[in-house]
């Protein structure tokens, strides 16, 4: 029986999709208030890539700071909600690219 110091460390979980985030996925770190907007320093959250994007492609950086600066409240945003059911379909290292292009600051 091996203890868990020598068990292999489990994949970080997105917090927006649920999905695991393989090593090989793309991923990066979203500020939940964006820099520009007064969250230079604040917390961070690691997610999928394609999560990543989706976010940025629906809001702005002021609707980010003001309204959807939590995993509950951007998951409570009915385009990304619908993305969310979408892509909890798509096994954990799928990317592609999101349609349209970064919201306006």
């Amino acid at each position: 029986m091996a203890d868990a110091a020598s068990a292999p460390a489990q994949d970080p979980i997105c917090p927006l999709c649920g999905r695991p985030i393989p090593p090989e996925a793309r991923q990066s770190k979203h500020h939940l208030i964006p820099r520009l907007r007064g969250g230079k320093g604040g917390p961070t959250v690691l997610l999928h890539q394609i999560c990543h994007n989706e976010i940025h492609a629906t809001l702005t950086e002021t609707e980010l700071a003001q309204v959807y600066n939590s995993i509950e409240m951007l998951q409570s945003h009915p385009r990304l909600a619908k993305f969310i059911t979408w892509v909890a379909k798509r096994p954990p290292g799928f990317h592609s690219k999101t349609p349209g292009g970064r919201r306006k600051r």
